[in-house]
């Protein structure tokens, strides 16, 4: 539930100088294109899978023509599934666990390390123009601490509904033409809270904001210049909701986002690894040639992984010994990519059979097998990644511990003296079981780089080791032993530079 409706007021942009625009150095950019334009909608509340069934021909035809896939945010302790922490993420391009926007209220010290997006343009150059309107005032006027557009924001309006921010936004997108532009429906997220998203109010808000939207796109289409620009849309939410209403839990409704962009160059898409909110402020930058910042946790919608792991995402099957996942969900393989192997030797009889030794899974699989572990906030991963989970394995008759090795395949070091081993991590320790990183050069003995003493959370980790002179080959492993229905450790995106 989010703070009450304020009266429309316009808020213009302050001048270069003030504490919001020095926050971030001014980075020099090519000079900008008077004819690319982004606009962004953010759509409080809305579910992905209810846009089809409402009568919503925008979205409809943006989802037919352009790039669409649903996304999946976190969960409590890493932040709840509310507004605050929704839009944060997609503004700011990275997770809560930086820009620590927890709940509907948040410090200034928060989010100043991480502007929005509008305000990165700004600070890259001057004269991009940017413009923000919302129906939730907080985006604009704070809770608590400052809001998350700030005054380096060319314009910003907040408005008394949704119909004031569509006839605004309409009128100034039409007139003015801004670079880059955010605006805020609440109407569905209202739907939600009190008719629940299964009902049929819900739709109908869903197709009131089809209709701002076709509004705001109609307006642009008026231009004069219209033909000779270039216009780019992309959509998005903060959260899902219940089908009996409301948001704020670890439910895979209620985690539930969506990016669905369309314009000039955009083809059809539905992308094999679904994207990240955190990913729409790193792709509006990449439009304007701006580079990504080194915080960042997002990157550019057109990015295309490296992840060995995503290339056995048409290997994924269903459920075995699972039971509170759909059988429809296929989300696991112990088909590992070529040159991977998976040391089971050491492993206890039975358990789970997903779950016996190292295992390659999703988000939307994994997170299914028991909610409120803080598997939702496995964050960094994307699309397949790897998982030892002592917890769910022991979840059936087994005898003995979980010991598992994950070996790499081999990576060329030949002439260098050192090499970086990087890799996002989730680990969760209790009792005795021992988390290890391990490397071999040219198939010799293997040396320990890191032993987990605690657990690390959603954290992107980099090591460098030393190679030996005349070495020239390495291999990774992840060693997890000794687990006795002690949680688990996931890794993905390994890269040895």
């Amino acid at each position: 539930m989010k703070l009450a409706r304020t009266l429309g007021i316009l808020v213009a942009g302050a001048l270069a100088g003030t504490a919001a625009a020095s926050a971030v150095p001014i980075v020099a950019t090519a000079a900008v294109d008077p004819n690319r334009h982004v606009v962004v909608i953010g759509v409080d509340g809305l579910l992905f899978d209810k846009i089809a069934p409402a009568n919503a021909p925008v979205l409809d035809s943006m989802i037919a023509s352009g790039y669409s896939s649903t996304t999946s945010l976190y969960a409590a302790p890493m932040a709840q599934t509310l507004s605050g922490p929704g839009w944060a993420t997609n503004l700011l391009g990275v997770w809560p666990d930086k820009h620590k926007v927890l709940g509907n209220s948040w410090t200034a010290a928060s989010i100043a390390a991480y502007p929005d997006f509008l305000t990165r343009l700004e600070n890259a150059d001057r004269a991009h123009s940017t413009y923000a309107a919302v129906t939730w005032a907080p985006l604009i006027n704070g809770s608590g601490g400052p809001g998350l557009i700030t005054t380096a924001v060319d314009r910003r309006y907040v408005s008394t509904g949704d119909a004031d921010t569509a006839a605004n936004a309409a009128s100034y997108l039409r007139d003015s033409a801004p670079n880059a532009s955010f605006i805020h429906f609440d109407d569905v997220d209202h739907a939600g809270h009190s008719y629940g998203a299964a009902s049929q109010q819900y739709l109908d808000a869903v197709a009131e904001i089809d209709g701002y939207i076709g509004q705001i796109r109609s307006a642009v289409a008026s231009r004069p210049n219209a033909a000779s620009e270039s216009w780019t849309y992309i959509i998005t939410s903060d959260h899902g909701h219940t089908d009996g209403g409301g948001h704020g839990g670890n439910t895979a409704a209620e985690r539930s986002s969506f990016i669905i962009k369309t314009g000039p160059g955009v083809a059809k898409t539905t992308p094999a690894v679904a994207p990240k909110n955190v990913d729409i402020a790193a792709d509006v930058l990449s439009m304007f040639g701006v580079a990504i910042p080194a915080e960042f946790d997002g990157r550019p919608l057109s990015a295309t992984s490296t992840d060995p792991f995503d290339t056995r995402a048409g290997s994924l099957q269903g459920r075995v010994d699972e039971t509170g996942i759909p059988s429809t969900t296929r989300g696991w393989t112990k088909s590992f990519p070529s040159g991977w192997s998976v040391d089971d030797s050491g492993m206890g009889t039975g358990g789970v059979t997903e779950w016996r030794g190292w295992s390659l899974t999703t988000d939307p699989f994994w997170t299914a097998t028991e909610r409120g572990q803080q598997r939702e906030s496995n964050v960094r991963a994307r699309g397949v990644f790897a998982v030892a989970d002592s917890d769910e394995w022991s979840d059936k008759a087994r005898t003995g511990t979980f010991n598992s090795l994950l070996t790499s395949q081999t990576y060329a070091v030949g002439g260098k003296s050192s090499a970086t081993v990087s890799f996002v991590s989730h680990y969760r320790k209790e009792g005795a079981e021992t988390a290890s990183v391990l490397v071999s050069f040219d198939g010799g003995a293997w040396q320990n780089v890191t032993t987990y003493t605690g657990d690390r959370i959603a954290v992107a980790e980099k090591f460098t080791v030393a190679v030996p002179g005349g070495a020239s080959s390495m291999r990774v492993r992840f060693s997890l032993t000794g687990g006795d229905n002690n949680w688990y450790w996931a890794v993905d995106d390994l890269r040895v530079g």
